[in-house]
């Protein structure tokens, strides 16, 4: 016994301690922890690390998504598309064509080659209503013409004479099948034609060549124009036309007597039209 009451050890040889099973999970009361467990807490560390990481990053993107029915507007960096005739209208009151010209003239009643001249349309309407409008025409040809032997010999040293041709007519013009693509429109224009024929004439008589002189004739305009919208305002145009010219011979000759003479030709312009703001 000791001191205390204790009964004292035998002083024999000490019993080794059990060796502790590594493999279990829980061990003995008042045991030291197993690696084991440390070891599978900190394994799992970085996946759960891994899973919350995810789940913030969802719910940022799930925040980040416009609605369905949001609408979608322009994006730094993507193109854009636009319809540049979706604006397109035929409201306008007012419209103005510049076009280059081209026409075949008659510089005489008997000859036997006409003129192919060029020069300017300029051309305005003012619409009334959808289709009708009233449009006025000026238009400017200049050229040389062929010229006929006549009855005396200097002719012949006659060549190639300078003429001109000077259209101004107004009338109806009608708006055909249209879209904001394009359109159709016929006109009808009476008006007067003024013919300069004997400039180079080196003061023999228009017979002397068989030119018409110098003069003022009735003239009418029959066709229309091509137009292909470009935007809202700026159109392509293709004005193709019949010219009818009432000139007057005052000679006759082996073909034609004196009086008016009825000349048909054709013309051609090519352009750009502006249609103005204002609407009806």
């Amino acid at each position: 016994m000791g001191s205390l009451g204790r009964p004292l050890r035998p002083l024999g040889r000490q019993t080794k301690p059990k060796q502790l099973n590594p493999f279990r999970v829980v061990p003995p009361r008042r045991g030291p922890v197993s690696w084991m467990v440390m070891r599978l807490k900190v394994s799992f560390a970085p996946f759960v690390a891994v899973a919350i990481l995810a789940l913030h990053a969802a719910d940022r993107a799930q925040a980040q998504v416009a609605p369905p029915n949001a609408p979608a507007g322009p994006v730094n960096g993507v193109y854009i598309s636009t319809d540049p005739l979706a604006s397109v209208r035929y409201d306008n009151r007012y419209d103005l064509s510049v076009d280059m010209a081209y026409a075949r003239v008659m510089a005489g009643p008997a000859l036997n080659q006409g003129s192919n001249l060029g020069g300017l349309d300029v051309t305005g309407s003012w619409w009334l209503s959808k289709h009708w409008a009233v449009e006025g025409t000026g238009r400017g040809y200049l050229g040389t013409s062929g010229a006929g032997l006549g009855d005396n010999v200097s002719t012949q040293l006659i060549k190639g004479p300078f003429i001109a041709q000077y259209i101004f007519a107004g009338g109806p013009e009608w708006l055909g099948p249209h879209n904001k693509h394009g359109a159709l429109i016929a006109h009808v224009l009476v008006g007067g034609a003024y013919g300069e024929f004997e400039k180079d004439l080196r003061g023999l008589p228009p017979s002397a060549v068989d030119f018409y002189p110098n003069q003022v004739a009735p003239a009418a305009v029959f066709g229309g124009h091509m137009d292909l919208n470009r935007s809202a305002h700026w159109v392509f145009r293709i004005t193709p036309d019949a010219i009818l010219t009432l000139y007057n011979a005052p000679y006759a000759t082996t073909a034609t007597s004196v009086g008016r003479i009825e000349n048909w030709n054709f013309a051609i312009s090519v352009g750009v039209e502006y249609k103005f703001k204002k609407k009806r």
